[in-house]
C-alpha cells in the first residue's frame, strides 16, 4: 500500500440520481487536480464519461456543496467550480452558462413546464449572503424568488402532479441538524400560496422530505431523539416505523437522500446499526421490517430505478465504495460501478472492529479499533504498536467502518488506528449528539484521551508512541487535546483552527453561527473562546506538530494555520508545515494527497524513532534538534 496507490484509490462516487430509470453519478479526478465529473450508465451496462474537459462539477453552496447537479427534460445543468454558474449540456454539445455571477446554486429540481427550482446563494454582498428558493426558466437567468423568508434553505421537492412545493428552512443560530422547518405549498404561475408548516420547529431536526406517486409527503424526524421516518397523506403526520436507530444523517452536504419508496406500499430505508448501516424494506401501513442481508457497512443516496429496484452508493468493510442496484424482492443486488477496485488481498485489510469505553464523568464513547494488519510482517518482538488516534470533522461528524485506503495505509505498516466518536458525533441519537453542546474543545478532547488509554491500558498499543491527527473540526481537536495533555507524542493537524475568536470573524456564511452552539455566543462568550483556543496555550504544547493547509481554504483559513506554526516555532517545539497551493479545505489533487500522507508517515518516523521502508522526501521541521524518539527504533 503505497501514497500513490492512495491517491489511485481517491476515485470516489458520490450524489447518485436517478431519472426515467437512468443512473447519474459523480466521480473524482484526483490526476485531474480533483475535478468531478458526471457520468451515466450506457448501454452496454458500462460507464460513460459526460462531462468534458475543462469542467468541474462542484457548487460551493454552503461551501460544503453537495446537489450539484440535476438531470432535466431539456439536459443536464450542473454548477460548474470555477465560477459557479449553473451550465446546461444538451448531449455531446458544450455546456452553455445559463446563470449570470456572483450566485451559487445547488439542489435542484425540475420546474413544472419547464427549467428548475433550486437553492441560490446571492453574493452579491459577500457581507451579507442571501440563501433562497428561487425559480429558474428555461433560458436562464438569476431566477424568481419563491421563498426567501429563513436564513437558509434546502430539499426544495416538486409533487407528482406539480402543484406542491415541499421545502426546508433554518435560522441563525441552528445548524440543520439542531432545528429545521419542513413547509409545503402551493407551487402556481406566481410563485407560492397557501404556505404551512408540516413538520420541524423548536430542537427538531426534520429532513429529506421526498413526494410519493399518490401525493403522499414522506420525511425524516428527529422528534423523539432519533432520525426516524414519518409521512402525512391527509393532514395528519405520523411516525412509519418508530425505533432508536438513526434513518438519516447530519446536512453537511445537500441533496442527501436516505430512503426509497418501492412498490407495495414499502420503504427502502438505510438504517445504522450497530455494525454500520443497514436496509430495512418497511411495510409502511404496518410498520413491519425485512432486513436485506448485503456485504455493505455504508449505505446512502437512494433513489428508486423501478418498483423494485434501488440504486445506492454502497461501501463494505474490504471492498473501495461502489453504485450498486438492489433488488428488494430478491435481496440481491447488481454492481454497477466500482472506479477504484481494492488493492489490497483480504487477509491484509484491517476491519474496523467498534469498541466503547469510559471516558470523563461517566460518559461512554465510542469508536472504531483498527489492529495493524499485513501477513508479511511482525512487529518487532516484545513491542506494542504504535497507535494514531483518529479526529473526525464536523464536529458533528462520525466516523465510517467503510473500506477506507487512508486507514489502510496506517495498518498495513504496523500502526493501530482508532478513529473516535467521541461525544457530540452523529449515529448515536439527539442526546448524544447534543454532548458537545457549549463543551467543544472539552467533550471531544476527554473520550480522544480517553480512548488511547483504554487501548494502552488494555495493552494493544504502545502508550509511549501515540500520535493524534485530524482534519478540519478534528484538527481543532488535535490542538486543543495537545494543549491540554500528554497523553499524545505527536500530532497531525490539517486545516484546524487554533483560534476561536479569529473563527468566529472570519468563517463562511453557513458555519458563522455554529459556535454559538459549541462554544457560546459571540462575543458575549469571550471568556470561554480565549479559555478553549490552544493558540492561547502554548506553554502546554510540549509534543511535535505536522501541520497540512489548502492555501485558498474558505472555511478554516491559512491564517489560523500560520498562529499555530510561527508560535511553535517561537516556542522552540518540533513544527513542520506544508502548504499546498490551490487547495481548499481538503486536499484533492493526486501528487497533493500522495505528498500529505508521506510526509505525515516521515513526521512519525523523525519522532517514533523508525526509519520507512518508503523512499520519501524529507519534511523540514523547525526546532528539530528538540526532537526524542518515544520508544526503541524497530
Amino acid at each position: 500500500m503505497t501514497a500513490a496507490s492512495l491517491a489511485e484509490g481517491a476515485i470516489g462516487v458520490a450524489e447518485l440520481r436517478v431519472v426515467d430509470g437512468r443512473l447519474y453519478w459523480l466521480e473524482t479526478r484526483p490526476a485531474e487536480g480533483g475535478r468531478l465529473v458526471a457520468m451515466t450508465r450506457d448501454g452496454a451496462g458500462g460507464a460513460r464519461q459526460l462531462t468534458p474537459e475543462g469542467f468541474n462539477v462542484r457548487t460551493r453552496v454552503h461551501e460544503y456543496g453537495g446537489g450539484a447537479y440535476m438531470v432535466a427534460p431539456d439536459g443536464l445543468w450542473f454548477s460548474n467550480f470555477r465560477d459557479q454558474k449553473l451550465y446546461r449540456q444538451v448531449g455531446d454539445a458544450a455546456p452553455q452558462a445559463m446563470t449570470p455571477e456572483p450566485y451559487r446554486w445547488a439542489d435542484a429540481t425540475p420546474a413544472p413546464g419547464g427549467g428548475l427550482i433550486a437553492v441560490r446563494e446571492d453574493h452579491t454582498n459577500p457581507a451579507d449572503v442571501k440563501n433562497a428558493i428561487v425559480r429558474l426558466p428555461a433560458s436562464g437567468g438569476a431566477g424568481e424568488m419563491l421563498f426567501a423568508e429563513s436564513d437558509f434553505v434546502a430539499y426544495p421537492r416538486v409533487s407528482p402532479d406539480g402543484a406542491r412545493l415541499a421545502w426546508i428552512a433554518w435560522d441563525f443560530p441552528a445548524m440543520p441538524w439542531d432545528e429545521t422547518r419542513l413547509y409545503v405549498a402551493d407551487l402556481t404561475d406566481e410563485g407560492l400560496a397557501n404556505t404551512r408548516q408540516v413538520a420541524g420547529g423548536a430542537d427538531i431536526s426534520a429532513i429529506d422530505p421526498q413526494w410519493g406517486a399518490d401525493g403522499t409527503l414522506t420525511w425524516l424526524s428527529d422528534e423523539t431523539g432519533w432520525w426516524n421516518l414519518y409521512d402525512d397523506r391527509d393532514g395528519s403526520p405520523r411516525a412509519i416505523k418508530p425505533a432508536d436507530h438513526e434513518f438519516g444523517g447530519p446536512l453537511w452536504q445537500l441533496g442527501q437522500s436516505n430512503y426509497a419508496a418501492v412498490a407495495g406500499g414499502r420503504i427502502l430505508a438505510s438504517v445504522g446499526e450497530a455494525g454500520g448501516d443497514a436496509l430495512w424494506l418497511i411495510d409502511r401501513a404496518g410498520g413491519a421490517v425485512t432486513k436485506l442481508d448485503l456485504p455493505f457497512v455504508a449505505l446512502g443516496a437512494l433513489h428508486a430505478v423501478d418498483g423494485t429496484h434501488v440504486a445506492m452508493l454502497a461501501g463494505g468493510a474490504a471492498e473501495t465504495s461502489a453504485v450498486i442496484v438492489v433488488d428488494v424482492e430478491s435481496g440481491g443486488f447488481e454492481l454497477v460501478r466500482r472506479p477504484s477496485p481494492t488493492t489490497l488481498a483480504p487477509h491484509c485489510i484491517s476491519r474496523a472492529e467498534p469498541i466503547s469505553f469510559p471516558s470523563a464523568g461517566g460518559r461512554t464513547a465510542h469508536a472504531l479499533y483498527y489492529p495493524p494488519t499485513n501477513v508479511a510482517f511482525d512487529g518487532p518482538a516484545g513491542e506494542k504498536p504504535p497507535l494514531i488516534v483518529q479526529a473526525h470533522g464536523g464536529p458533528t461528524g462520525a466516523a465510517q467502518g467503510s473500506f477506507s485506503i487512508g486507514v489502510q495505509y496506517w495498518t498495513n505498516r504496523g500502526f493501530a488506528l482508532v478513529d473516535v466518536d467521541y461525544g457530540g458525533s452523529s449515529g448515536y441519537g439527539r442526546a448524544y449528539r447534543q454532548l458537545l453542546q457549549g463543551e467543544w474543545g472539552v467533550v471531544d478532547v476527554e473520550d480522544v484521551i480517553a480512548a488511547a488509554r483504554y487501548l494502552a491500558d488494555a495493552g494493544k498499543v504502545d502508550p509511549r508512541r501515540i500520535a493524534i491527527h485530524g482534519g478540519s473540526a478534528g484538527g481543532f481537536t488535535v490542538l486543543a487535546a495537545l494543549s491540554q495533555s500528554d497523553a499524545f507524542a505527536a500530532g497531525g493537524d490539517f486545516y484546524g483552527v487554533a483560534d476561536l475568536e479569529a473563527l468566529a470573524r472570519d468563517t463562511h456564511k453557513f458555519e458563522s453561527r455554529y459556535l454559538d452552539g459549541l462554544i457560546g455566543p459571540w462575543p458575549a462568550a469571550k471568556a470561554t473562546y480565549d479559555a478553549r483556543s490552544p493558540i492561547n496555550h502554548l506553554d502546554r504544547f510540549t509534543a511535535p506538530l505536522l501541520i497540512l493547509q489548502g492555501s485558498e481554504d474558505p472555511i478554516v483559513p491559512p491564517n489560523q494555520a500560520y498562529m499555530i506554526r510561527d508560535a511553535l516555532k517561537a516556542k522552540g517545539v518540533p513544527v513542520a508545515y506544508i502548504e499546498f497551493p490551490g487547495e481548499g479545505h481538503g486536499f484533492r489533487r493526486a501528487e497533493n494527497i500522495i505528498r500529505a500522507k508521506e510526509a505525515e508517515l516521515d513526521f512519525y518516523g523523525r519522532v517514533f524513532g523508525f526509519a520507512p521502508a518508503d523512499k520519501i522526501d524529507p519534511v523540514q521541521i523547525e526546532n528539530a534538534g528538540a526532537l526524542h524518539a518515544g520508544a526503541p527504533s524497530g
